[in-house]
């Protein structure tokens, strides 16, 4: 099969508005396993939804946009389910932003040849292809963002909020995380920035800029996000997968008391991930375990061990359909960082 015929049918995002997981969700509180914590799960987000002093900040880590759940995040920022977002440098840059100007993930094999796949610049994630030569044209787009900034260093925050202007001028009609949340106000940290298509961009823009260029400070982004703790009355974690971002958010707990400004624990927290916690891996650490380090409570807390696209869906069409987001104000915490 050649390039175009391998680059046909394009991954769609799951629309959470078109069905109703409400039963479901009710009939697993009276299963067991991870159906329970599902339901128990559910029941904690629905509970930050109504809680008017609660922030809530999402976490983002692995494949998650590539692989169709994009619209859902999109929709979270649109209907008010979330204050601040701390993600992996690929799926806002790799996968939401290079979709947002254009281009498309593809339904693939997990058994393609993959030295094949190579010799046709087409990169495989799992069972979903990306057109690498596309991915180079989003490098590239990065890089000129950042030719037309001011040459000094950035949180990352600040650098995805110029991206989402840029998706505002000039592809306004995309359904795009990081253009919701420019039009929002939700800040978006992604800590470890230049692990990523943005980092190629960057680094393409340094060095055809060496006496002065764009930086990103991720001191800043730690700085950045606990003031955000700091000035909140209570907080939420709702963390999909782990890594970076999960420990980031949790952190910032300990940092605001660095600080000098003790604030309380996360007051709520669930996490989804596929790993467990034998090996020490932070993507499987408990919840209770990051209680013991004082950064969150144990009273609303609550791990699901399941794979995103079949869990993340029932939670936010859950969570839709109740409705509890219509009486929550929208925090706006990029106005604390004026530009």
């Amino acid at each position: 099969m050649d390039k175009k015929s391998l680059l046909k049918d394009t991954i769609e995002h799951i629309d959470i508005r078109s069905f109703d997981a409400r039963p479901i969700i009710e009939a697993y509180g009276r299963m067991a396993f991870q159906a329970r914590n599902l339901h128990n799960a559910s029941d904690i987000f629905n509970r930050m939804l109504r809680d008017g002093s609660c922030s809530i900040i999402l976490t983002l880590a692995g494949s998650l946009f590539s692989a169709g759940l994009k619209g859902i995040v999109a929709d979270m920022i649109r209907y008010n389910m979330v204050d601040v977002i701390v993600s992996t440098g690929a799926i806002i840059i790799d996968q939401d932003f290079f979709e947002g100007i254009g281009f498309h993930h593809y339904l693939g094999d997990p058994a393609g040849d993959d030295h094949y796949l190579r010799e046709l610049h087409i990169d495989r994630i799992y069972d979903t292809y990306i057109n690498e030569d596309e991915l180079r044209e989003c490098d590239v787009t990065v890089a000129k963002i950042a030719d037309g900034l001011e040459q000094r260093s950035y949180s990352s925050r600040e650098f995805i909020e110029e991206m989402g202007a840029h998706l505002e001028r000039h592809y306004p009609k995309v359904n795009s995380v990081t253009l919701e949340a420019y039009r929002n106000d939700v800040p978006i940290f992604v800590p470890a920035f230049s692990d990523s298509s943005a980092g190629f961009g960057l680094i393409f823009h340094q060095q055809q800029n060496p006496d002065g260029h764009v930086a990103i400070d991720s001191v800043r982004d730690f700085r950045e996000l606990t003031e955000i703790k700091i000035s909140s009355q209570q907080t939420g974690l709702f963390i999909v997968g782990g890594g970076v971002p999960k420990n980031f958010a949790q952190d910032v707990v300990v940092a605001a008391d660095v600080l000098g400004n003790e604030r309380p624990l996360h007051k709520y927290a669930v996490q989804i991930t596929v790993a467990d916690e034998r090996d020490g891996g932070l993507s499987g650490s408990t919840l209770k375990e990051a209680c013991s380090w004082g950064k969150v409570d144990t009273v609303f807390e609550q791990m699901v061990w399941g794979e995103a696209t079949l869990v993340l869906p029932l939670i936010i069409s859950d969570a839709y359909h109740r409705g509890n987001w219509k009486g929550r104000s929208r925090k706006r915490y990029q106005r604390l960082f004026p530009r």
